[in-house]
């Protein structure tokens, strides 16, 4: 996997110069990740990934291209093309934010699972360079997390090493690194038990401690947005709204197609 890995790097490197500017234009936010951020549809309402939610917190001049796939892994996303496809349009001055954990921990699944120190960590690297190889700026986001608490009611952590593995990679690459692990255990500990099933999807039919709905979808990227503005990826003209309500009609869930990322 190492020397694949170098070798793609190598020749991306090779035929891509590097741009230290942005052109003139909009820029793009693209987001690579798995069903917690990913796009949902008709049919999964009120299921609501955070990267829905995200546009509201940015000024319109940026776009949002939301890659995040339900089901996907840091290695599978890059299996399957989707990163590629991402590097293939991506230009100078955008923005990859990079969130996976929660299927490269399916340890039974050898299409997807990674382990945190090595393979985790070498799969990263590739979004890394892929982005930096076109002048794009590439974002490590750790995992979101679950809605897990313990007896006496601590809002418990359920990604294993998989955070300081990517914490220790942001490190190594010098490359910016939003906490959004830290910080929605905390929002999850403030919130409580009870009050945090308003956040999670929880229907008459369905207890999911994973997906969100939308008042959840948009407290997370909410504080995606702020841990923008404090690593100091983006200006801070550029989030917007960061303290005010949003209101959940604005989330909307497209018909689904054929063509819609499963």
């Amino acid at each position: 996997m190492s020397l694949t890995r170098r070798q793609v790097t190598s020749a991306a490197l090779a035929a891509v110069p590097l741009v230290g500017r942005c052109p003139k234009g909009r820029r793009t936010v693209y987001i690579a990740g798995d069903s917690t951020a990913a796009q949902k549809y008709a049919d999964a309402a009120p299921e609501t990934g955070w990267g829905m939610a995200f546009p509201f917190f940015l000024r319109k001049e940026l776009e949002v291209a939301n890659h995040a796939v339900n089901g996907r892994s840091s290695k599978s996303f890059v299996d399957e093309g989707r990163l590629d496809a991402i590097l293939s349009v991506i230009r100078p001055g955008d923005l990859l934010i990079v969130q996976f954990a929660h299927n490269d921990e399916k340890a039974t699944d050898p299409a997807r699972y990674t382990e945190p120190w090595t393979t985790y960590q070498e799969y990263l690297r590739l979004y890394l360079d892929g982005a930096r190889s076109r002048g794009a700026r590439p974002v490590l986001a750790t995992p979101v997390e679950r809605r897990r608490f313990d007896a006496e009611g601590n809002a418990v952590p359920t990604h294993g090493d998989y955070p300081a593995a990517m914490r220790v990679l942001a490190v190594a690459e010098r490359v910016a690194l939003l906490d959004i692990e830290a910080l929605s255990l905390a929002l999850w500990q403030e919130l409580g038990v009870e009050e945090t099933k308003k956040y999670f999807n929880w229907t008459d039919t369905e207890q999911d401690n994973t997906h969100f709905n939308p008042p959840g979808a948009i407290a997370v990227a909410r504080l995606v947005a702020q841990e923008l503005l404090r690593t100091r990826v983006s200006a801070r003209h550029d989030v917007v709204r960061l303290h005010a309500d949003i209101p959940t009609s604005w989330i909307t869930w497209p018909p689904a197609s054929p063509s819609s990322p499963s």
